[in-house]
């Protein structure tokens, strides 16, 4: 996500950066590079020219080209200013009685996904929501709306077979709600191909007659520019109260993002980062501000492990590595969790500097089937070998190489390293320390206001090596090396999983 612009912005700042004295020509060039990133990475034009002018007007204010640091204040001003480009603070739903919730957008946006999504999430805020298929015109759209309403375990109304008419199923539905316990209802309904009169009247007539709270537009976010068109279309036939962006994990350019604000004046409230029904969040400007400047997001982080970790099981391994009793099953349980977190490469994005550190990974680092090799190699294992490493003798590491399905070479490179992490875990060394500083939080997790950012974790950079980027643990040795070892400070200090992802 965004990574086009991310590697952009990123080479234009270093050279900020790198600047004693900044003048206006500096400023000026500096400035036609980012209008330039942010035109490539699809951003509406009047909405780049305008961002880059009240950038540039604060930019060349005395209070900055007189500063010791003035780089680093440029930086600052980009990123409160992208921040509220993005829309400023987060957008709440309204969801005063009766509650309904209207999503609407084209097929294909993912709206009867998101449907179930925005319900889970609401469902774990303490909502009791209820779904509704109004979509009568895609053949599958019902069925599959009820098979997502049975996983996330929440009531859901079908119309019957061969039903045409959307607001006679809008009035049986609100009927059938009655008898339900609720406080939201979230209505599903039909898309096309693209914006056309039939389907403007059927959303027109359907939202007068619900009068929603809340009129969601679904749009994925790599359809760039015509993302925003629609977006004004559906506003004007509907009235908009905010935006769901889906698809946001598979755009490298992120212009709709950018630009759906500016240009509808509508909040985007929602993301979605993955296929996954819990791969669903709020949008929060500062911190997707943050991601788009390789700031990170320890925010997001926390809250992803806060909801998917149990912290008992956590701390007793957390517990466990310290004391040197960390064995196999520690480490296939601490696997699952990072798996259920999402994919590897989206939860180390979090990570302040990641983009960086990405460029040194070798080819197919992050490859989610080294985790899957990784998880059957504990799993030829024999109950007391994963409890004691140390009977691993040849012969077993063969038996082992077999059953697993993969060499033996890499059964003993995953054994080696496995012993290496174990030492760095157990308390000694800057690893050891960070444990240990995670362990003195309150609960394990600290508890995260919406909208906050990195300030409000506690000051962990001095156990990672320094602060940003160059004191990040060194995932391209972490994660099996093969590329060119960085200069500077390094980041092989954070053993974790990192030598267990060698390549063959």
């Amino acid at each position: 996500m965004f990574s086009l612009l991310s590697d952009k912005l990123d080479e234009t700042f270093r050279k900020l950066r790198g600047l004693n004295k900044i003048s206006e020509s500096n400023i000026a060039e500096a400035m036609r590079e980012i209008r330039m990133a942010l035109l490539d990475a699809d951003v509406e034009y009047t909405v780049a020219r305008e961002f880059i002018a009240h950038v540039k007007e604060q930019a060349m204010g005395e209070a900055v080209l007189k500063t010791v640091k003035p780089g680093e204040q440029i930086v600052k001003i980009f990123r409160d200013e992208l921040a509220e480009l993005l829309g400023g603070d987060a957008a709440e739903l309204d969801l005063t009685p009766p509650g309904r919730i209207l999503v609407v957008g084209l097929n294909g946006a993912g709206k009867t996904t998101t449907s179930a999504k925005l319900a889970r999430r609401l469902k774990a805020d303490g909502r009791k929501p209820l779904l509704v298929a109004c979509d009568l015109i895609r053949p599958a759209a019902i069925d599959q709306l009820a098979t997502l309403a049975r996983q996330i375990e929440v009531p859901v109304y079908t119309p019957s077979p061969g039903e045409k008419d959307v607001i006679r199923v809008a009035k049986d539905a609100l009927k059938w709600a009655k008898a339900q316990e609720h406080d939201v209802i979230i209505f599903d309904t039909a898309g096309r191909q693209e914006v056309d009169e039939e389907l403007v009247e059927e959303l027109r007539r359907l939202a007068k007659f619900l009068e929603a709270q809340e009129s969601l537009l679904v749009a994925d976010a790599a359809t760039g520019q015509q993302a925003v068109r629609v977006a004004q279309a559906f506003d004007k036939a509907v009235g908009l109260t905010g935006i769901i962006l889906t698809k946001l994990d598979g755009d490298a350019r992120g212009g709709a993002a950018l630009s759906m604000r500016a240009v509808t004046g509508k909040p985007i409230k929602f993301v979605g980062e993955g296929e996954k029904l819990d791969m669903f969040g709020p949008f929060v400007p500062v911190r997707m501000a943050d991601r788009i400047l390789g700031m990170g997001d320890i925010v997001g982080l926390v809250e992803k492990a806060a909801e998917k970790i149990d912290q008992e099981s956590a701390m007793n391994s957390m517990n466990r590595m310290m004391s040197g009793e960390f064995n196999f099953n520690d480490f296939l349980s601490q696997m699952r969790m990072m798996q259920s977190l999402g994919p590897l490469e989206g939860l180390l994005g979090l990570l302040p500097g990641f983009s960086k550190i990405k460029k040194q990974l070798p080819e197919g680092a992050l490859d989610p089937k080294k985790m899957k090799r990784m998880e059957a190699i504990v799993l030829s294992m024999t109950p007391a070998e994963r409890a004691n490493y140390k009977l691993l003798i040849p012969s077993r590491r063969r038996r082992i190489a077999k059953g697993s399905g993969v060499s033996e070479i890499e059964v003993n490179r995953f054994i080696k390293n496995f012993k290496q992490m174990k030492e760095m875990m157990s308390g000694k060394g800057k690893m050891g320390g960070l444990m240990k500083a995670m362990g003195k939080m309150k609960g394990g997790m600290p508890a995260m206001p919406q909208g906050g950012g990195a300030a409000d974790m506690p000051d962990l950079s001095s156990l990672m090596g320094g602060a940003g980027g160059a004191g990040m643990p060194d995932l391209s040795a972490l994660m099996g090396g093969g590329g060119k070892k960085p200069k500077g400070p390094g980041m092989g200090s954070m053993g974790g999983f990192g030598g267990l992802f060698r390549r063959r």
